[in-house]
């Protein structure tokens, strides 16, 4: 028996990732009908700031140019969903922006509340450039061994 698979003409690797982003869309829709976060859920959201469909302020993409990572947790307001993308506004330093995010821009959703995480392939081959991170409400999180972490990777064996 041979250990060289044939090549999938089912793109299943897509499929999964397009699934598990609607996880996200299905959890932010929920808060924005219920006008909050229960207990003690909050969210870190990461994305590709210069993906197709990211509307962020300028500066932002500026001090951000590869990827960011946001926390939705005490000060977010204007949550909108929709199938394709979530709308939020948050501070920076004390400064008001909106955000428009597609999912597909999504690389990493965290709920460190519940030790829950999901991280999505990349949506470029390149490296993330150093940048600072997000500032805009919430400390770090520090994953843990043994955590919820669903990593889907479906690369083709050579």
């Amino acid at each position: 028996m041979s250990d060289d698979l044939p090549d999938s003409l089912i793109p299943y690797d897509e499929i999964v990732q397009e699934a598990l982003r609607a996880v996200v869309g299905r959890v932010l829709g929920e808060i924005e009908r219920t006008g909050g976060l229960p207990g003690a859920h909050h969210f870190y959201i990461t994305f590709k700031t210069q993906a197709a469909g990211v509307d962020i302020p300028r500066h932002l993409v500026e001090r951000f140019p590869d990827e960011m990572t946001i926390v939705l947790q005490n000060k977010f307001w204007d949550l909108k969903v929709s199938d394709d993308a979530f709308g939020v506004s948050l501070t920076f330093n004390q400064v008001a922006a909106h955000l428009h995010i597609p999912f597909a821009a999504i690389t990493a959703f965290v709920d460190p509340a519940v030790n829950f995480a999901l991280q999505f392939q990349a949506q470029a081959d390149i490296a993330p450039e150093p940048h600072e991170e997000a500032e805009n409400d919430a400390p770090q999180v520090t994953t843990e061994d043994g955590s919820n972490v669903v990593t889907v990777d479906f690369g083709k064996k050579k």
